[in-house]
């Protein structure tokens, strides 16, 4: 997708392109009235002030919309247009022992009951080994400390994911 054809988009498409990239609807439609953009820092700066302007029930609706770590399956009922993006940002999941795998399942659910929401990293290029030693280091922090920490981390997985589909090929109709 180019700059400009993002620009072009109607809105109901325009509002799918940026929900797979983060599903907190306020965040969703203010990205999509804040068209036209005129560059791509334009976007990812305001993708930011607008992130950085939301409520903690924004934030859970954006962290509800991801997979655990290692548990890609759990997308296919709902939010089946980040399903694919987030396998491949999980991937380092793939190669995990079982033993990792296992214990990252059984901490992810420890978190989750803990916090009420599920543990959220940005993946991309991490090890099954890496998110696990992040998820035992953050796993002991108050709720309010990860609310931030998550929050973090969601706003680097939204950039990657709109530099991914701001750079990536249009599709051509056949």
């Amino acid at each position: 997708m180019t700059l400009n054809e993002l620009n072009q988009l109607d809105d109901n498409a325009a509002y799918d392109w940026f929900e797979a990239s983060c599903a907190a609807e306020r965040w969703v439609n203010a990205m999509v009235t804040g068209r036209p953009y005129k560059s791509a820092a334009d976007v990812y700066s305001y993708a930011v002030e607008v992130w950085e302007s939301l409520t903690e029930s924004d934030y859970r609706q954006a962290f509800e919309a991801h997979p655990m770590i290692g548990d890609v399956n759990s997308l296919r009922a709902k939010f089946a247009n980040t399903k694919d993006t987030a396998a491949s940002e999980q991937q380092g999941t793939a190669v995990a022992s079982e033993e990792t795998l296992q214990v990252l399942h059984t901490l992810n659910h420890e978190y989750l009951n803990k916090h009420g929401f599920i543990f959220i990293i940005c993946a991309t290029g991490l090890s099954a080994d890496t998110m696990l030693q992040a998820l035992q280091k953050r796993l002991p922090n108050d709720t309010v400390s990860e609310l931030e920490n998550a929050a973090a981390e969601q706003i680097k997985i939204t950039l990657l994911r709109l530099t991914k589909g701001l750079s990536a090929p249009t599709q051509e109709a056949s």
